[in-house]
């Protein structure tokens, strides 16, 4: 199994394949603070590696081996899963007789550097619990270390070096990364069909969750919303302390009761434990699902012994993450917003909500993220979208992938409009700019959605950019 020591002297030399990744620049950022000499490569700039170029971090913008062999030879290099095993940089990297790994593998040994690990799982909501259990402990006698799959603005950015006493973390079940994570609290939120171009199917997904918690030890606790059908096996597999939470689910131990939404789709509920109101909630965010995130957050704030009162008052003055049905500007009259959902439900979740509290219409515009996802998909997106008054849907972002001529948006937006969806394809950002300046209202919502790179086209609209400028501005 593959150990690393934070207290490594003198300290080795990493070198991160697809540095700009958000998880990956955090790890990135995290070793430089502590001292490693760091370099990187990705296919372009953005954010991120900008901030890391600002720390003073070599990195290079294309992947060949001539990156390897113009520093001094790395003792450890990193690579994301978005790097595929015909990457020129990767293959020469195999040759050098030094540890190469996985952003998981790495991830999973860097926990092992700390008192107290929580780590986030789930198809949806990761980010959100991160960052929210994240806001709790800031600035707190707990001084933790993050990293987080968005920027936060209490943290300024994706990762906050603490510590080595508590590390907050998202726990990503891409390629069955959690197996390799042995935290000492760990969250599952839910367990939806995603990754399939990995998984065989929502079994096998499933199990690899129920691997994942045989990983814990008789200290560790196991906190899991059983609302979700998914999550319910898992429990035979804990050895350590399990903390059920739900809303529907009467045998959770933790339950939110007595739900109110205000004008704006703002939450407010009582917390309860084991029968036992414990405080009264007013999330600053809208939407049941983030009842869900609230009370994870909670449970794991609690059983880490924070104070009740501080939890209470740090959930009730969240500041969410960027990218997170997040308000960019507006134009006309109309608000613009940019949301990282990519998964089915969870964009049918967030247009359900903001179609319930609209002054006008809403307008999404959908990126899809995958040829794979998006084919595997396909039925379920076809049901996500019933809440907008007008989709637009653009090219397929690729990521990872290789092009595959077996799918295409336009083959969604036929599903939606057979549905009686108003749909349409529109290309690229410049024509769907271009597009909504000649058709948006005042008091519209438009709202752009996808984990590729659609809060680019949200600026895009709200700033009257082009693609280059935009991207500058983030």
């Amino acid at each position: 199994m593959f150990q690393f020591d934070l207290d490594i002297n003198p300290k080795i030399k990493v070198h991160f394949i697809g540095i700009g990744g958000v998880s990956m620049s955090g790890i990135a950022h995290l070793l430089h603070d502590r001292g490693f000499k760091v370099t990187g490569s990705d296919r372009g700039k953005n954010p991120h590696s900008k901030q890391l170029e600002k720390l003073g971090i070599k990195i290079y913008y294309e992947q060949t081996k001539n990156n390897l062999q113009s520093i001094e030879k790395p003792d450890l290099i990193v690579y994301t899963d978005a790097i595929l095993d015909d990457n020129e940089e990767l293959i020469y990297a195999r040759t050098l007789g030094v540890p190469v790994v996985t952003r998981g593998v790495f991830l999973g040994a860097l926990m092992k550097n700390y008192t107290h690990s929580i780590a986030i799982s789930g198809s949806h909501g990761k980010s959100t619990v991160t960052s929210m259990i994240s806001s709790i402990l800031y600035n707190t006698k707990y001084n933790p270390s993050i990293l987080l799959g968005g920027d936060l603005d209490s943290i300024k950015g994706n990762v906050l070096v603490g510590d080595r006493d508590y590390l907050v973390t998202e726990a990503c079940e891409y390629k069955a990364n959690i197996i390799n994570y042995y935290p000492s609290t760990v969250i599952v939120l839910n367990i939806s069909p995603d990754h399939l171009d990995f998984y065989k199917g929502l079994d096998d997904l499933i199990h690899t969750f129920e691997r994942y918690m045989e990983n814990l030890n008789e200290d560790a606790n196991a906190i899991i919303n059983i609302d979700d059908p998914n999550t319910h096996s898992l429990l035979s597999h804990v050895k350590g302390k399990i903390h059920t939470f739900g809303i529907e689910n009467k045998d959770a131990k933790y339950s939110a009761e007595n739900i109110k939404f205000d004008e704006a789709g703002r939450p407010s509920f009582d917390f309860i434990e084991n029968g036992e109101k414990i405080f009264r909630i007013s999330l600053p965010v809208i939407g049941r699902f983030n009842i869900y995130n609230a009370m994870a957050s909670i449970v794991a704030m609690l059983v880490t012994e924070v104070d009740k009162d501080l939890i209470k008052e740090r959930i009730e003055s969240y500041k969410p993450l960027h990218r997170r049905m997040e308000i960019v500007g507006e134009y006309k009259g109309a608000s613009i917003m940019t949301d990282y959902g990519h998964h089915p439900k969870e964009i049918k979740s967030t247009l359900d909500a903001l179609s319930e509290h609209k002054k006008n219409r809403l307008v999404c515009i959908f990126e899809p993220h995958t040829y794979s996802r998006t084919k595997i998909l396909l039925h379920d997106f076809e049901k996500s979208f019933d809440s907008a008054d007008e989709v637009i849907v653009t090219e397929i972002y690729a990521a990872r992938e290789h092009f595959d001529p077996t799918i295409h948006s336009k083959d969604l937006v036929k599903l939606l409009v057979e549905r009686g969806v108003n749909a349409k394809y529109i290309k690229t950002f410049e024509e769907a700019k271009d597009y909504i300046y000649k058709t948006v209202q005042k008091d519209d919502l438009v709202i752009t959605t996808g984990c590729g790179i659609p809060h680019i086209l949200a600026y895009m609209i709200a700033k009257d950019r082009c693609f280059d400028n935009a991207l500058d501005d983030l």
